[in-house]
């Protein structure tokens, strides 16, 4: 089944936030699964597995350290946070590359070096072993099967679009993906009360007739 971007990019905003991040990452979370869905790639999977690993449950372990180009945290890096942070600190990228130490689902970061791309009016490349990733904001070109966890990542500004994937107006995420983050979603809406039942259903405790 597909769905609209923005209805993926809802439903992720609603599941991030749902895995107990704040509203302000979450909306970062939906644009970026958007991004991917965009791209043709399965957003709404990656996500899962990143919203699964709970790093939200103990966010210092998995933040970059940063101000400087090597980031590295006290466990597997979250790509939504170390993503926050490359959008935060993209000037340091006219330096030199960044080095990203242990990061977990890579693939997430990847957005988020498209919006470094566009601040830097460059193309940006996420690299981790044999994988690459170009992109200059709009398009993207892949090398390679992007790893669960990556030991090391290398993310520099410069690189070269061969073959960008065409990109798409509508998502087809894993049936399974999409319930799971539905059942995140689900966490943020407020249990119903007898009042709101009632309000709910247009009816009220007085007969006017």
């Amino acid at each position: 089944m597909s769905y609209s971007l923005n209805e993926v990019e809802a439903t992720a905003k609603r599941a991030t936030r749902g895995a107990g991040y704040g509203w302000g990452m979450a909306e970062e979370s939906g644009r970026a699964t958007r991004w991917l869905c965009a791209q043709g790639l399965d957003g709404a999977s990656e996500l899962v597995r990143v919203l699964e690993r709970g790093f939200a449950g103990s966010v210092a372990d998995h933040m970059p350290s940063g101000g400087n180009t090597d980031w590295t945290g006290a466990r597997d890096l979250c790509p939504l946070m170390t993503g926050a942070a490359l959008s935060d600190w993209s000037d340091l990228l006219r330096a030199g590359p960044i080095r990203i130490e242990r990061l977990a689902r890579p693939m997430i970061l990847i957005p988020f070096a498209a919006f470094a791309a566009r601040c830097l009016n460059t193309v940006v490349t996420v690299r981790s072993g044999d994988f690459s990733a170009a992109t200059d904001g709009a398009q993207l070109a892949i090398e390679n099967e992007c790893p669960a966890v990556a030991a090391q990542v290398l993310v520099t500004a410069g690189g070269s679009l061969t073959n960008p994937s065409a990109l798409q107006s509508r998502a087809t995420p894993d049936p399974a993906a999409w319930d799971m983050l539905n059942r995140f979603a689900h966490r943020t809406y407020a249990p119903a009360t007898e009042e709101s039942r009632l309000l709910g259903a247009g009816a009220g405790l007085s007969d006017n007739d």
